[in-house]
This record gives C-alpha cells, structure tokens and sequence, in this order.
C-alpha cells in the first residue's frame, strides 16, 4: 500500500453547493489556479450537465490547470457522461465522476428501483464513461447506510465494470469512525477485486465528524480522501482539506501517511476561498482560523515565549501565516503595500495593484490602521476582472423618522460621461438601489444583501455582498468601504458592471 494519500478537491463542485456561496467563471477559474499551487491531486472542477455556466468553468479549468487531473461529475446516465467528457476535452488529466444512489432508503423513495436495476446502471454508466476517459471514478451515494453485503456487491461490480476509484461517500453525515473503518475494512476484506481500484472517501459534517470519519478511513485503508478547503459544502459542510492534511503531517508517527500538499500555502488558499464565495472562517478554525495560532492567557504566552512546543503543535510558517505584520496606514507608500501583499500570498498584476493601492488610500483616509484583512477584502475585490463601465462619482441619501427616503447618484460611464438621477424607496438601501436602475438602464431584482465587518472597531471597514436577478440570471457583486451606503452602492454596481460586460460580448 502506498503511503501518499491522495487529495481530491471538491470546493468547486460540491463546496460552491453551499447555501450563500457564489462563485462566478472567473472566480472558479482563480480558485483552481490556487488549488494548483497547493498541489492537489485532483481538482473536481463541477457538475457539467447542470447548468451552462458550470459547464463551461469545467471547460475553462480543464484547458487551462495543468499539472493536475480535473474531474467532472456524472450522474450514471448517458447525458450526463457524454456533458462531462466533452466539457473535459482539453483536460490533460481528465475523470469523469459517475454516482448513483445505493441505500434502501434512495432505492425506494428516490429512485424506485431494485438493486438489480442499480447494479446493472452503475455497470453500464462506468463502461459508458471508460469509452471516453481510462481515469473513471464511481460513487455509491450514501455509501454509509447501504447494507454492507449490497455495497460489496456495487463495489465490485463497477470495478470489473473499469472504474479505477471507487469512492465510498458519508453523504448524510450518518456515520461515525468506528462504523465508517468497519465499511472500508470490510470492502477490503471481501471485494474480490478491491486490489484493481483506490478506495476513496467522502464525508459531510452534519454530526462534525466529517474529519474524524475521514481519518479512520485512512488507517483503515482508504487511499484517497474527498474535501473542500474550509470545509464548505451542503448543509453542515464537508472533511475540511487543511484539517485533514496537517493532522496526518502532525500526527506521521501515528497515520504514517503523507500527502503532497505544499501546507504553506493552506492559508492563502483559505483566505481566497473565503473571500470569492463570502463564506467567512470562523476565528477559532482549525488551521486557518484568525485565532488557530493566537495567545491570550498569560500563562500561555508565557510558556509560548520560553518553548513555543508548550502551546503550540505545529509552525505558523507551516500553512503560511507570518510572525510578523506591517503596520499600514495612511502614510504608507506603494512599497510598504506591495511588500505586504506578497508577505501574505498574493501576486497581482500592475493594473490591479494601481487600483488596489488608490482603494486602499481612499480608506487609509478614513482608519486609523489597515489589517491583513482589509488588504485581504480590497484585493478580493481588485482580481475580480470586472469591466469598469459604470462608476460611483458621488451618492446622497435622505432619510429619517417620518420622511421619505431618497437617494441620489452620480455615475460616470466609458466615454466620460455623467449620469445623475435620484429616487424614492421603501428604505435608503432600496432608494439607492433604484437610482442606480434608472442610471443603468438596467434593473436588477435584489435576492440577496449581506454585511460583514472586516475588522473590529468602529472604523472597521464593511464588506458588502449582494446577488441580484437580471433577465433570469443570478449576478453576484461585491464591495469594501468603511462607509456601508458606499459599499453597498459599489456592490450593486459590480453585479451590474458584470452584466453590462456579458450584454457587450
């Protein structure tokens, strides 16, 4: 048995699944770039036959990373295989993840099939996809509460059938990891040909096991594991990767597995993930968490400054946080941001950092400190590539107990020119909203609107998500301002500038 466990990305397919996550093309494309650096093994790029737009981003991923296999995911149905191989054309590593149902409670209220028909579907959706690609995975979904005997069956099958993985997916969360090793174990000991395939794990965090279940799996054999960076996924989420990684480099002498991830660049991966999707990492995350390698307690920063092995089990340095931090303000130049931008991870072009660096004037002028995570929100928003065609000039606002409010803006366009219009509204966001509409020309029915604060304080800079509905498509958009009414404009305006982009083409 091999001891590299091989690590097979699934943010993008079943991570962007998370409710409040949207990922545009562009973005996706950006987060597999990254996921290259981190030298994943597999990146499953989405699920092609969905939707045009996931279609395409497996397409675009699949010419564009190399160096990594690039999957995409198959119901065992003909249309479906025949969407993920095309869309997988140019890919120099390309799989196609066909899955199928197992459990009796899919049998019998899902799919209403017998586990003869099951069988003989998973046979034949792998042969359909071995006639495009060698590299074919198969997934019997909720693995975890199908009758053993039956798995045994399913599994052994789809391996004669040609899959070379063979994933076994705690789709639910149901398992535990005792109960999840007795499955791989058992798959193990009693599938003829087990030798013939990789035995991969999948598991989501409904009970917060995700992890646990993953790593019993491994020291019971499993070879490859099923995660997303942060943990993201549907409802309680999937095995975080960084969790699952550094616990096996952390803990060698008891896994004696090792992986190929380049660990340092887990932070960087994180902090892009988080700030594509607006998924934000709690503080006390493992690994990648703002507080995973921080110190209150005396005693702890007193044992910490003495032998740093008191109270800490793994390098900051590791996964790719820094000791030390530059201080940023107001009076900071071009260098000072540029050295600090590469200190935590980024590379922009000169076009990006120029605007990034005027953004970061503009709220230099209005906190006292800039943090990593304003830095961090003001890149998220410089790399997006989103044509300038509309811009904020200036914004009012009127509003108050017993007025109406009302909002005024000013936008320049392309060729110089200012438009001005103001309206009423149900509330101030609302009337501002709508006096973008009429500036645009292009109304948007708002879906979503959500507010965080970078940082702590009362100058905290304000993050602004919003989604909004423009001829039946979902746009997102996002800003940073220390000023909300002003983030929340420059978000909408995002989500619009996009959509007047794609009207251009």
């Amino acid at each position: 048995m091999t001891n590299n466990i091989i690590i097979f990305d699934t943010t993008l397919r079943d991570g962007e699944q998370s409710p409040g996550a949207s990922l545009d093309i562009n973005e996706k494309v950006q987060i597999a770039r990254q996921l290259a650096l981190l030298n994943v093994d597999v990146i499953e790029a989405g699920f092609p036959v969905s939707s045009p737009g996931d279609f395409e981003s497996v397409s675009r991923i699949a010419q564009e990373i190399r160096g990594v296999s690039v999957s995409g995911l198959a119901r065992a149905v003909e249309k479906d295989i025949d969407s993920a191989a095309k869309a997988l054309e140019k890919a120099e590593k390309p799989r196609i993840h066909v899955f199928l149902a197992t459990s009796e409670i899919h049998r019998k209220y899902k799919l209403l099939k017998a586990k003869e028909e099951i069988i003989h579907l998973a046979v034949k959706g792998v042969r359909h996809a071995r006639k495009y690609v060698d590299d074919v995975e198969f997934s019997p979904e909720d693995a975890s509460r199908t009758e053993l005997d039956f798995l045994i069956q399913v599994v052994e099958a789809v391996i004669g059938a040609g899959a070379r993985t063979v994933n076994i997916p705690d789709t639910v969360g149901y398992a535990v990891p005792d109960h999840y090793a007795a499955i791989i174990r058992g798959l193990k000991e009693h599938v003829k040909n087990i030798g013939k395939a990789i035995i991969s794990v999948h598991c989501h965090n409904d009970l917060g096991l995700a992890v646990a279940n993953s790593l019993a799996a491994i020291k019971a054999g499993a070879q490859q594991v099923e995660c997303t960076i942060n943990g993201i996924g549907e409802r309680a989420g999937n095995a975080a990767l960084e969790e699952i990684v550094m616990a096996m480099k952390t803990r060698h002498d008891f896994y004696q597995r090792s992986t190929r991830i380049v660990t340092r660049e887990l932070i960087a991966t994180s902090r892009l993930v988080s700030t594509l999707t607006g998924l934000r990492v709690q503080r006390n995350k493992a690994i990648v968490g703002e507080n995973a390698f921080a110190h209150q307690s005396g005693v702890h920063q007193d044992g910490v400054i003495k032998e740093r092995t008191t109270y800490e089990i793994m390098k900051p340095e590791d996964v790719g946080y820094l000791k030390t931090r530059l201080v940023l303000g107001k009076l900071s130049g071009r260098n000072a941001l540029k050295t600090r931008i590469k200190e935590l991870g980024y590379e922009l072009s000169d076009s990006e950092f120029e605007r990034a660096f005027e953004e970061f004037k503009h709220i230099a002028d209005k906190k006292k400190e800039i943090f990593d995570e304003d830095i961090e929100a003001i890149i998220g928003i410089e790399k997006m590539e989103v044509p300038h065609i509309f811009q904020l000039e200036s914004l009012s606002i009127s509003y108050g107990p017993n007025t109406v409010p009302t909002a005024g803006v000013r936008l320049k366009l392309q060729d110089g020119r200012l438009v001005d219009n103001a309206t009423i509204g149900d509330g101030p966001i609302d009337a501002l909203f709508k006096a973008i509409d009429l500036s645009t020309g292009i109304p948007g029915k708002l879906q979503d609107y959500n507010i965080r604060a970078v940082t702590s304080g009362k100058d905290a800079m304000g993050e602004v998500f919003v989604n909004i509905e423009v001829d039946g498509k979902t746009i997102g958009g996002r800003a940073v301002s220390t000023d909300i009414i002003e983030a929340s404009a420059k978000a909408y305006l995002n989500a619009v500038n996009k959509v007047a982009a794609m009207k251009v083409k």
